[in-house]
């Protein structure tokens, strides 16, 4: 499979980041921030993370100053919307995506899967798809109890180096987190290790997406 690239060392990227809940793209997209920065992609990206207590924000910040070091500009922002309950928020969120558009356009958003049985996780997706409709969206997945791993159709093979680290990082920041059954070292690798033996990646591990649209362009 010949694989498209993103970019290469000193090209520059701006990539927007969405999460319903601190530790949402650092178990969705992790692996692929830490791979682009290690390849010498200058990347810019703002960090948006929906909801948080004062604990979950805490860890939301740490951890996305450990995973974005080594970014150009890394921006992180967490908002206040009620975790549980973003259908309820509808237009408190739809307003905050409006006023999103108006200061970033980014070369890449990381968002949400449409088909997240979470009802907050759906609610960000949707939102994404309807507020940036000119640029080039990438759904994670989030493992969880509700048995929702869908059928990826985009992978980002990881060098093994870097999906230690992503789950050193994971384990590292979220305490929170560590009761829940799915917040498991060996459910982070394994699900990285199926989508690995899926692409077929040198290494035997990926992060996978869901890409809907995409525009290749031929190169002249």
């Amino acid at each position: 499979m010949m694989p498209f690239k993103l970019g290469g060392a000193g090209s520059r990227l701006s990539v927007l980041c969405l999460g319903a809940h601190s530790d949402d793209i650092e178990i969705g997209a992790g692996g692929t921030l830490l791979s682009l920065i290690a390849e010498g992609i200058e990347l810019d990206v703002l960090w948006c993370v929906m909801s948080g207590s004062a604990a979950r924000k805490t860890e939301a910040e740490d951890a996305a100053q450990d995973f974005l070091a080594g970014a150009r500009t890394p921006r992180v922002e967490v908002m206040s919307f009620k975790d549980g309950s973003f259908p309820a928020q509808y237009e408190g969120v739809k307003a905050w995506f409006e006023e999103l558009k108006t200061r970033v356009q980014p070369d890449l958003i990381l968002t949400h899967r449409r088909d997240d049985r979470h009802q907050d996780h759906r609610e960000v997706s949707q939102h994404t798809w309807s507020t940036f409709r000119n640029h080039t969206i990438l759904e994670y997945e989030i493992p969880k109890w509700d048995g929702d791993i869908g059928q990826p159709n985009t992978y980002v093979p990881l060098r093994a180096e870097i999906l230690n680290r992503k789950i050193e990082l994971l384990m590292k920041h979220f305490g929170t987190q560590r009761s829940k059954a799915w917040f498991d070292y060996e459910v982070f690798r394994g699900l990285a290790r199926l989508r690995g033996m899926e692409c077929v990646a040198p290494e035997r591990y990926a992060e996978a997406f869901v890409a809907r649209k995409l525009a290749l362009a031929v190169a002249s």
